[in-house]
């Protein structure tokens, strides 16, 4: 049997981020390990763009953006988990800067 690609369309302006892995246990400032289990109720974990839908503005495939666990439905395709949402529900773009980014005019904040 031969192995199945999908090639995915995403509609209007949902985005499709595959959550970055290892966001299991963390170290404090201060060196205190915390444990994956002890995560507060409303935090935002990072993930990379894998499709867009023709409507979506900010981001591109490839970029990593940072999004809300309860804002997204999950989904498997060829046995990888990713998640899909609404570009509203994204918090941040992650972009790496270069000379020509400094120097140009954008505004936003870049992590």
């Amino acid at each position: 049997m031969s192995d199945p690609r999908l090639e995915i369309q995403m509609l209007h302006d949902r985005v499709m981020v595959a959550p970055v892995q290892g966001e299991g246990e963390r170290r404090s400032s201060g060196g205190i390990v915390i444990p994956a289990t002890a995560q507060p109720a409303k935090r935002l974990v990072w993930g990379e763009v894998y499709g867009t839908g023709q409507h979506v503005r900010s981001v591109a495939v490839g970029d990593r953006v940072l999004y809300g666990l309860d804002d997204h439905f999950e989904v498997d395709v060829s046995g990888r988990s990713f998640v899909v949402l609404r570009e509203r529900d994204l918090h941040a773009v992650a972009s790496e800067t270069s000379e020509s980014t400094r120097s140009s005019s954008g505004t936003g904040l870049y992590l």
